[in-house]
């Protein structure tokens, strides 16, 4: 069973260490992956990739040197490898353009305003793993600490009917 990772993206090495910092809780299910720009980001997702494991949720800010993260996010949802992926924007910064660009051209998951409040990204987090194993399909049992059991039933209940549980 491939591994699902976290991907964060974001320039600014303090406030990326803080996302990482608040998503370690659910590390040992979840490998969290950092990168500092778009082009980081990409490398990261090839190497995931080409290991047969997948990306389930990246955060991403938007104002980036070079790439933006919309676009790095648009950009994802048009590649068939990471379409499924939840995208998350966390910013403070987005205008009303880069956000409506976002939800119709990324398919944009979710919206995350710095600063956020503890503990904010772990819920996020939890909740667009479920909807990525939901829509993949994946077997949950194994990651059932990391995930929003209230939305699971139907899919737990596939995987233990087919003998599935780990």
């Amino acid at each position: 069973m491939p591994k699902v990772y976290m991907l964060c993206v974001e320039d600014e090495p303090d406030v990326l260490d803080s996302v990482v910092r608040d998503l370690e809780v659910l590390e040992d299910l979840f490998p969290v992956e950092a990168a500092a720009d778009a082009v980081e980001a990409r490398n990261l997702l090839e190497e995931i990739h080409d290991r047969g494991d997948e990306v389930g949720v990246i955060f991403c800010d938007h104002i980036m040197p070079g790439e933006s993260g919309v676009d790095l996010l648009v950009a994802l949802r048009q590649d068939p490898r990471f379409a499924y992926t939840r995208k998350v924007l966390l910013t403070g910064q987005a205008g009303l353009e880069a956000m409506v660009k976002a939800v119709n051209e990324a398919r944009l998951a979710h919206y995350v305003s710095k600063p956020w409040e503890a503990g904010e990204l772990v819920w996020v987090a939890k909740a667009q793993m479920t909807l990525y194993y939901q829509e993949r399909d994946l077997n949950p049992w194994p990651v059932l600490s990391g995930l929003d059991v209230e939305d699971l039933e139907d899919l737990m209940a596939r995987h233990e009917a087919d003998g599935v549980t780990d």
